[in-house]
C-alpha cells in the first residue's frame, strides 16, 4: 500500500531576521515554537504517514526532535533549499507515493488545506498552495523602461507544494544534472513540462522572513482564534 510523506524544511539560515531571534523556526509564536505550528497542522490533518524533518545542525536537531511528528527521520540540510529537499527525497522509504514539501517558516497552514492538497495531488500529480497577486507588478529592464504584467494571470506560490514522488524526484535530478538553481519545487517540475495545479488560499499564509513578521503572525493567529 502506497503512503504519503511530508518533508518539513527547518534548515534555513534566516539571515534576514538580523539575529532578532537565535533560530526563526524555534522562535516562540503564540506559546509554541514556529515549527510546532506546522507540525500541529499536519498531525491534525492526517495526510502524512511519514515525516522527514530537515535540520541545520546538531543542536537544532535536538531541539526540533522535541516537537517532531512520528514516525519521522531527521536529515541534515544542504547549502541551498534545493539541496535540502534533495537530501530529504533520498531518505524516503520505497513505498512513498506522494510528497508534501513545506517550509516550516510558514506556520499558518491549515489542516483543511492539507486535506485539499492531498485530494488534488492524487488526481493531478502536482499541486501548490498559492494566492492571487493583487499588486500591480512591473518588470524593470536594464534600459530603465517599465513593463506591466497582467496581474490576472499572476499567482504567488506558497507551501506546501505536493507531488507524486517519482515526479519530484525526477525533477530534482534534472535540476542537479543541469546545475540549476530553483527557488521552489514547482520550478523544478516545470523543467519536465508537467502541469502544476493550484489550490487558491483565501487565508494569509506569510513566511517568517524579517523581525517584523513575528508580531504580524501573532496577530493573525489571534485573529484566527477569535
Amino acid at each position: 500500500m502506497s503512503r504519503t510523506a511530508a518533508i518539513l524544511l527547518a534548515a534555513g539560515q534566516g539571515r534576514r531576521m538580523q539575529e532578532a531571534v537565535p533560530d526563526k523556526v524555534l522562535a516562540p509564536l503564540a506559546g509554541r515554537p514556529v515549527f510546532a505550528h506546522s507540525v500541529g497542522a499536519f498531525m491534525t490533518s492526517g495526510v502524512a504517514d511519514f515525516y522527514v524533518v530537515v535540520y541545520r545542525d546538531q543542536p537544532q536537531m535536538l531541539r526540533l526532535s522535541a516537537y517532531s511528528p512520528t514516525p519521522s527521520v531527521h536529515v541534515r540540510g544542504g547549502r541551498e533549499r534545493q539541496d535540502s529537499v534533495a537530501n530529504a527525497l533520498a531518505a524516503l522509504p520505497a513505498d512513498i507515493a506522494h510528497v508534501f514539501i513545506h517550509d516550516c517558516a510558514r506556520p499558518l497552514v491549515r489542516p483543511e488545506q492539507l486535506v485539499g492538497l492531498h485530494k488534488i495531488v492524487r488526481r493531478e500529480g502536482a499541486v501548490v498552495l498559492a494566492h492571487r497577486v493583487t499588486d500591480t507588478i512591473k518588470v524593470h529592464a536594464d534600459s530603465a523602461r517599465l513593463r506591466t504584467l497582467d496581474r490576472s494571470r499572476l499567482w504567488a506560490m506558497e507551501t506546501p507544494q505536493v507531488f507524486e514522488r517519482s515526479l519530484i524526484a525526477n525533477a530534482y535530478a534534472k535540476v542537479q544534472d543541469r546545475g540549476l538553481r530553483v527557488t521552489d519545487d514547482a520550478a523544478a517540475v516545470e523543467l519536465l513540462n508537467h502541469p502544476v495545479a493550484l489550490l487558491e488560499n483565501p487565508h494569509p499564509n506569510p513566511k517568517l522572513t524579517t523581525p517584523a513578521d513575528l508580531p504580524y503572525l501573532e496577530f493573525l493567529l489571534g485573529f484566527n482564534r477569535a
